[in-house]
């Protein structure tokens, strides 16, 4: 990526998501109340990941499970999982309030999930690269995981089918995301993953 891709992806990002904010602030809204009420906690949900450089943020997503220590692991059977969380899933609502964190800088539409520290700051050699991406909302790992809960649910260990599995493809796919890098790819993407959510396709 050269520093134009960097500097148009930003643009880009701030555009979309204040847009996406000005949109969809009635629907955070609504389910934000409904979330709390659901789970008998704060309708937002609040969890520190690694950034842009390897900088801690919090991400911001509704609630969608109860209030339970446990794996950072999720599976498609968690039992945290509530019925309406399960809803929001599915249809992707619960990611809305990530627009906030886009705006704010802190991830982009496009680029690597966000990940809980363990995995993005324990990059070794040139997998590191990645870590001078911004996380997105969605990307390609992000599409063809899309059925990640459900793999993981499948799994005999699902925190040993991610690690040694999953995460290691994720990686390989974000470098050649970054690698061979287009405006006109992330727009498919984005795309993409509105077509999924529309049709209620995880």
């Amino acid at each position: 990526m050269t520093p134009f891709d960097f500097f148009r992806k930003r643009v880009f990002d701030v555009v979309v998501s204040a847009c996406a904010l000005l949109v969809l602030w009635p629907v955070i809204i609504v389910g934000w109340m409904l979330a709390a009420r659901d789970t008998g906690a704060s309708g937002f949900f609040r969890q520190q990941r690694v950034g842009k450089n390897g900088k801690p943020f919090e991400v911001v997503k509704l609630r969608t499970m109860v209030v339970n220590s446990g794996s950072t692991v999720t599976a498609g059977n968690d039992a945290r999982i509530t019925p309406l969380g399960a809803k929001l899933r599915k249809l992707k609502i619960d990611e809305f309030p990530q627009f906030w964190n886009v705006l704010k800088g802190e991830m982009s539409l496009v680029g690597p999930r966000p990940d809980v520290p363990g995995y993005m700051d324990t990059l070794q050699g040139e997998d590191r690269e990645i870590l001078a991406l911004r996380p997105g909302i969605t990307g390609p790992a992000t599409l063809k995981y899309r059925h990640e809960e459900e793999l993981l649910a499948n799994a005999d260990d699902p925190q040993a089918y991610n690690d040694t599995v999953i995460w290691p493809d994720k990686v390989r796919i974000n470098r050649e995301y970054m690698a061979d890098y287009s405006f006109r790819k992330d727009i498919r993407y984005l795309l993409a993953t509105a077509h999924l959510a529309e049709h209620g396709v995880e």
